[in-house]
This record gives C-alpha cells, sequence and structure tokens, in this order.
C-alpha cells in the first residue's frame, strides 16, 4: 500500500511524485495512457525518419521554473537545445519582428520597424530584470505567495508603482500602442499574448505578452534533445530511480472517500488504497464530475464549477518536410518558433470570429521549426515542422465559407488542415510542395490522446483574469486542497495554470507534506523561524 497515488502521469503528476519520493514517501502514479507524459510525448508517427512532438514542443517556463531546476533532470539524461533565435513574426511585405536572445539583435529589429523602439524594448527588459525573481516566485509557489507579493510590490514602486501596474493590465493592443511606434514590437507582444486563449482586446493580455516575451528573450524557447518525451523520461527515470512506480494502462474510474476522506481511488482492476493522500492530476471538470461523487462536494463549489471555463479548443498539423521553410523574410529561417498573422488587426479579426463561434478565415498560427531547434529531429536539410490554431468549442458558421462545421469527420480535418496551410503559404511561397507527409490532431484526436485536453483545451481553463488566482478554479480556491480531506488538485487546473513547469504539482506535494509534518517538527520549524526574524528563541 503506497502512502499516495497520483492520478495521471503527466508532468505535473510526475513533479508531484518525485517531491514526494523525494520526502521518503512511497508513491503510485497511474495513467490512463500506454506511456506516461500526458502532453509531453514524441513520436514517429508522420515520418518514421522524423521526431514529431504530438502536443507541446517549446519550454520557456520550464527553463524559468525553480520547481523543474530543483529536480536536476540533467543528471537523469536531459539536454536542452535551441533554435539560433527564439521566435519571429514576419509579415507579407517581407518585414520580421525577430526576438533573439541577444538583446542587441532583438532591439535592431524592431528598430528596422521604427528608430526608438530598440529603446523601448530594452526599458520593458529593464523593468522584467528588476522583477523577474519576484515574479518567478509568486508564479511558481503556493498561493497565495504572500512573502513574494509583498516583495513584488515595493519592486513595482521602484519601478513606477502604479503605472507600472497599469500596463502590465492593458490589452496587449494599447499596450503596445504606448510602447512602440512601429509593428514590430506590438506584434512580439501580440503574438506572446495569443500562446494563451487572450484576445488582443482582453485586460491583462499585455502582461502576458510581455512575461512571455521576457521569458524568451532571459531563456529562450528550449526544446528537449531528441523530442519532448526526453522531458518525460528524465523525471519518469528519477521517480523510479527513488523508489516510485508508474502503472500505465490504469484508467481511474473513482476516487474512493470513506468517513469523509480519500483514501484511494478505484480502477477496472480493483481499488489502490493511499496510506496519506490522494493527488490528482486531472482537469477540474473530470475530477468534480467524474470522479467524484457530488455528495462530498458542498453545495457552492458545484455551483461555481458550472461556471468553470475553457480555454480555446485547439487544431494542430504535424508536417515532415523535404527542406527547410521557404520564408520570404530571412529572418524568419533561424527562429524555432513563427507567428504568422499578417498584422494586428488580423489577429483581433482571428479573436473576433472565434468570439463570434465561427472558424476563423486565416488562422493565427503557431508554427514550429523542431529540426531548426534541435538538428537531431529529422534528416539533415529537412524539417519536422508542426502548427497549431485556436478554434471555438462551439462552431456556428464558418467564415473562410467552406463548410468546416465542427463535427472534425475526415472532410471537416482535410479542409482545416488546407487552410492551415495555405495561411503558411502567404508567408513561405513554395511551402506546400515540401510536405512529405502530414498528420492532423482535431480537437477529439487531442483529447483521445490526453483526456486532460477537453475538447483541445491546452491549458487546463482559460487564462483570462476571472479564472485565475484566487479564481482558479473557482472563487475562493487557489490552492491544491480541495473539498474533500486528503485529496489534492495537482493539474493545469490549479494555480498558476497551463504550461509545463511543474508548479501545479509541486504545490500540490508540498500541501501534502505540510499536512503530514509531525507536530513536534513544525514546532520546532517555527521556533526556528521566530529566531531567524529576531536572533532569539522563546
Amino acid at each position: 500500500m503506497p502512502d499516495a497515488v497520483v492520478i495521471g502521469a503527466g508532468p505535473n503528476g510526475l513533479v508531484a511524485a518525485n517531491v514526494l519520493a523525494d520526502a521518503g514517501w512511497s508513491v503510485d502514479v497511474l495513467e490512463e495512457q500506454p506511456e506516461p507524459g500526458g502532453a509531453v510525448r514524441h513520436d514517429h508517427g508522420v515520418d518514421a525518419a522524423y521526431v514529431s512532438d504530438v502536443f507541446s514542443a517549446f519550454y520557456p517556463l520550464a527553463a524559468a521554473s525553480p520547481v523543474l531546476t530543483a529536480l536536476r533532470l540533467d543528471r537523469y539524461g536531459l539536454r536542452w537545445s535551441h533554435a539560433p533565435s527564439v521566435l519571429a513574426h514576419p509579415l507579407t511585405d517581407g518585414s520580421c519582428a525577430l526576438l533573439d536572445r541577444d538583446i542587441d539583435t532583438t532591439a535592431a529589429s524592431l528598430d528596422a520597424f521604427a528608430p526608438g523602439d530598440g529603446a523601448a524594448w530594452r526599458q520593458l527588459h529593464d523593468v522584467w530584470e528588476s522583477l523577474r525573481p519576484d515574479i518567478l516566485d509568486a508564479l511558481f509557489t503556493p498561493f497565495p505567495p504572500v512573502r513574494a507579493t509583498a516583495r513584488l510590490a515595493r519592486r513595482l514602486r521602484a519601478a513606477g508603482g502604479l503605472r507600472m501596474a497599469r500596463t502590465l493590465v492593458l490589452p496587449v493592443r494599447r499596450m503596445g500602442e504606448e510602447e512602440f511606434r512601429g509593428q514590430g514590437g506590438r506584434l512580439l507582444l501580440a503574438g506572446n499574448a495569443l500562446h494563451a486563449d487572450l484576445a488582443p482586446e482582453s485586460a491583462g493580455s499585455g502582461g502576458f505578452g510581455w512575461l512571455m516575451g521576457m521569458l524568451g528573450q532571459t531563456y529562450g524557447f528550449p526544446v528537449p534533445v531528441g523530442g519532448s518525451g526526453a522531458l518525460t523520461g528524465a523525471l519518469t527515470r528519477r521517480l523510479q530511480a527513488h523508489g516510485g512506480r508508474i502503472r500505465c494502462g490504469q484508467r481511474v474510474e473513482r476516487i474512493v472517500v470513506r468517513g469523509g476522506r480519500a483514501v484511494g481511488v478505484r480502477t477496472a482492476a480493483g481499488e489502490v488504497v493511499a496510506r496519506r493522500a490522494v493527488l490528482a492530476d486531472v482537469s477540474v471538470p473530470a475530477l468534480y464530475g467524474d470522479l467524484l461523487d457530488p455528495e462530498h462536494l458542498p453545495a457552492q463549489l458545484q455551483e461555481d464549477l458550472r461556471r468553470f471555463q475553457w480555454d480555446l479548443a485547439t487544431f494542430k498539423v504535424d508536417w515532415a518536410l523535404d527542406g527547410p521553410v521557404p520564408w520570404q523574410a530571412e529572418q524568419a529561417s533561424r527562429a524555432g518558433t513563427v507567428h504568422l498573422a499578417d498584422g494586428l488587426d488580423e489577429l483581433t479579426r482571428f479573436a473576433a470570429q472565434i468570439a463570434l463561434r465561427e472558424v476563423p478565415e486565416r488562422p493565427f498560427l503557431l508554427f514550429g521549426q523542431m529540426t531548426t531547434a534541435d538538428a537531431t529531429r529529422s534528416p539533415q536539410g529537412t524539417e519536422s515542422a508542426w502548427a497549431y490554431t485556436h478554434i471555438p468549442h462551439e462552431i456556428g458558421a464558418d467564415a473562410g465559407d467552406e463548410g468546416i462545421t465542427g463535427r472534425w469527420d475526415s472532410k471537416d480535418q482535410e479542409l482545416m488542415a488546407d487552410r492551415v496551410e495555405r495561411q503558411v503559404e502567404r508567408f513561405a511561397p513554395g511551402f506546400r510542395s515540401l510536405v512529405r507527409a502530414r498528420r492532423i490532431l482535431a480537437p477529439p484526436t487531442l483529447e483521445s490522446l490526453d483526456a486532460n485536453l477537453c475538447g483541445g483545451a491546452i491549458n487546463g481553463g482559460t487564462s483570462a483574469i476571472h479564472q485565475q488566482l484566487v479564481f482558479r478554479p473557482a472563487p475562493g480556491t487557489g490552492r491544491p486542497e480541495t473539498a474533500v480531506p486528503g485529496l489534492f488538485l495537482a493539474s493545469a487546473g490549479a494555480h498558476p495554470g497551463g504550461g509545463v513547469h511543474g508548479a501545479p504539482g509541486a504545490n500540490a506535494a508540498r500541501a501534502v507534506l505540510h499536512r503530514h509534518r509531525p507536530p513536534g517538527l513544525a514546532r520546532a520549524q517555527r521556533l526556528l523561524t521566530r529566531r531567524d526574524r529576531t536572533g532569539t528563541s522563546r
């Protein structure tokens, strides 16, 4: 009988299990799929000679995460690789905004759009450097991050106080207009904001775009050498080296609650009892709607969860290309990630069509050049590539007038994949002639490969402010503890949300360990804290 059972072997579940194993706990991780990893897996499913990341691919948050850094995954085989440049946003006129880890290169790219915009980027970067330690602390520690927030407030005052706070909550369109004279800086911010489900006119999208842009400036958008599953492999090997077990092909059907406490889980093979805790790396609707009986949940929580909002659905295409992408803008050939929208207005039109429940006519694409980022991904002179875009969960019409219905049958999939390729062709004429093979991952396919990606939602719930911080996953929560004693939420549904960084899993594991500290140890820790503050103890 293990001390803890973790439901789900995605990155958060594996991080949670590793933290518990480090504390000497015995841990069983149960995974529905035939292999661990959740949305961090790769395969050779497009072409046998090409490595394709099935879901996530670039990991700026993993590079910045103190949670993953502390696990020392390099000791378990993980190596990172970078493209020559981080991110490009080309336009159809051949101009291109470029984000590079060398700030001089980034600044020069923006100055080409409007002299002085490079200096404006440097100013935003200076603010980032002054706030970075406390922003990362606030992001990756349990909610509420009291000490990190207090330090951040002090640093914000030094960086302009309320004026800087105002800037960070602006819609990204307005932030870009205030900070930059030309399109380049505005596009870098806006494209990064749309990594989440935040429209250019959404409150807070400016702060999110700034955060992602500065993460790229500082850490790059690195990839694991050999494929995204190399990150999963390192987490798995580390856990097994510390005595943890991963059992794949084990679908959890129910969380077992006895005496008002979670005591284990039930699978098709029977019960798995946990001595101390159950941690769930599952989506919020699955945890509270499928795995728990309603009788164990407060009525107010059930009402709040009816208002839970998913992030947007995702449509993805993977390609095996016979050669490099023929970008009109040469700078795009050096970037691992490329954003494809012909200006800010096209981004706004894309977001507006989604809001109207329409399949966008010209989808905004996040395009990945994986061989450019890691030469092991495909034969020399070729490219392993992918692109994804967002679409509505419920589709009422097709803005492209091709009759895409949202049933995502083979006709829908082929029509949408062709539309994605036409969008790439606008910026890289001749792209389609290089396609050796392609694979289509429509929303139902993504969900079938990872149940947490409900309807193709990849962030565990919307990134909008009404479902963040103390509102995530429901008002008054924000922490991994649930309404059922002994049960902890360890997925992206908890603070700080989506992205591969391990914080929800680590926060859940730390909450478990805090609950099970021996009383004498807890008192000793309080005395040590008091001594650190005053130099004396009582």
